[in-house]
């Protein structure tokens, strides 16, 4: 991982805690393209990543995956995409500007920032509710610095909304947030949609944003970082129906993502605790996932489902001045519509299949000299791995060149392609293996007699020979999705 030229090295994350998969992996993502550290040349910039050619398009696949899940299946959930930049006001309707906060503590030795519920739950396995809820005290009387061993700060409050300005002058009237999370601009524009495209109690709006988080221990590659990508649908309904939509959300969220090629054996579900929801949660789940840093026994967050009752139209009904009750057809009684909000990250979900999908199996590209070597195969689901097709000449002879390029020609059309002709065949295989890419076609000089190709599948390794005419047909029944 280490570059020719560099300022200095750049740590991808906080290798103390990778195990060696993990490790592989990053170091994968860097040399195959899926993802650079942000930045690189000043030094690279903690915590901020930056998506290469192969994890641009595993990215989008992941969103385009969701978007079809939540909108286009689905009649009654409309899109969105609101403005990063919103009133001031709306931060502080939230809670955000008063309780989205974590407690920090540096070490007097090193001067390190840790927090410090992840050092008392990791010292004393108690996890502090940071709202009040707990009457748990933030207490790390003998606990030392997990570093160095040195002495620590007392607690104090740290705010992680991002703060930027508005307009010439830098004051508290120019003060605005980067958003903190997407959900808050689909509160807003409740009645918009309602308004807008003439609708009733249940319906979503779902929205796919960046959103902005001044992290004190940010880490695990991509897991969390201060600047990432939310896909979220809020759901709104009558009080009474919220639990059976709570559980049908429940049930797709989770669907998804097995349908997706996440192992079953890998991911469950988890309950909040009722004094570890938000106060105004009526009940909170979350998908977790063993991660490849995901210590022994334990799980990591992935996703969420949750009821938050009607706290949030109704806190913004009152910081607004604009009523956003409705109005019971039956009862003719106004009230505010419970939210079940499902809560899916794109960067988090792209690095969960990432590190799912990555396999190591024995050479099997038949090349002599990589016969005892480990091979890395990455298992992603066709629908989301970034190139679907390979097209693959035998060697560099002008008229297997001039056959591919029209191969090539016919399939890109439809699906994200990728020609490669340098190298042995084996070490192309290898190549295409390492990347996800389900098929590649072979190009050989028997394509010149018969004007048929050879399709290799990346998790059967059989081999079919196909018509070039018939190409498309061919993988429009593969990869139908």
């Amino acid at each position: 991982m280490v570059l020719q030229k560099r300022k200095k090295s750049i740590s991808l994350f906080n290798m103390s805690t990778a195990t060696n998969t993990m490790e592989k992996i990053v170091s994968l993502c860097k040399r195959r393209g899926f993802i650079f550290p942000s930045s690189e040349i000043y030094g690279g910039f903690s915590s901020c990543y930056d998506y290469g050619p192969l994890g641009v398009e595993l990215k989008n696949n992941v969103k385009k995956a969701w978007w079809q899940a939540m909108v286009q299946a689905n009649q009654d959930i409309f899109g969105l995409d609101s403005s990063i930049l919103m009133h001031p006001k709306i931060w502080e309707a939230s809670g955000h500007v008063e309780n989205f906060t974590d407690p920090l503590v540096d070490c007097k030795k090193c001067k390190k920032r840790f927090r410090a519920d992840h050092l008392l739950e990791t010292s004393r396995g108690i996890k502090p509710d940071l709202d009040g809820r707990r009457d748990v005290p933030i207490d790390l009387k003998n606990i030392k610095c997990p570093d160095c061993g040195g002495d620590l700060t007392e607690p104090r409050t740290f705010n992680l909304l991002m703060k930027t300005y508005i307009g010439p002058l830098e004051d508290s009237s120019a003060l605005a947030y980067l958003r903190g999370e997407t959900c808050q601009g689909i509160y807003v524009n409740f009645l918009n949609i309602i308004d807008s495209q003439r609708r009733k109690l249940p319906f979503g709006i779902a929205q796919i944003g960046k959103a902005f988080r001044n992290e004190i221990t940010p880490g695990n590659f991509t897991f969390r970082m201060r600047e990432f990508e939310q896909m979220e649908m809020q759901w709104f309904c009558k009080p009474e129906e919220a639990p059976k939509w709570f559980e049908q959300w429940r049930e797709k969220r989770m669907q998804w993502y097995l349908d997706l090629g996440l192992r079953k054996e890998n991911i469950h579900w988890r309950q909040h605790e009722t004094d570890e929801r938000a106060h105004y949660a009526k009940d909170a789940w979350d998908i977790e996932l063993k991660f490849p840093f995901s210590k022994a026994g334990e799980w990591s967050e992935l996703a969420g489902v949750h009821n938050r009752g009607d706290w949030d139209l109704s806190r913004h009904s009152k910081f607004s001045g604009q009523e956003l009750s409705v109005v019971d057809e039956e009862t003719k009684e106004k009230f505010y519509p419970y939210i079940i909000e499902t809560s899916d990250g794109a960067d988090r979900a792209t690095l969960a299949f990432l590190t799912d999908a990555y396999t190591e199996v024995q050479t099997r590209s038949g090349e002599e000299d990589t016969k005892h070597e480990t091979e890395v195969v990455l298992r992603l689901h066709p629908r989301l791995a970034p190139i679907k097709i390979a097209v693959l000449p035998l060697s560099k002879k002008i008229e297997l060149q001039k056959t591919s390029q029209i191969v090539l020609d016919l399939v890109k059309a439809k699906w994200m392609c990728q020609y490669d002709d340098t190298g042995s065949i084996g070490k192309r295989y290898r190549r295409q293996d390492e990347i996800g890419t389900p098929y590649c076609i072979t190009v050989d000089f028997a394509t010149l007699e018969d004007q048929a190709v050879t399709v290799r599948d990346r998790d059967t390794m059989k081999q079919d020979r196909i018509k070039i005419s018939e190409l498309s047909q061919y993988f429009q029944n593969k990869l139908n999705f």
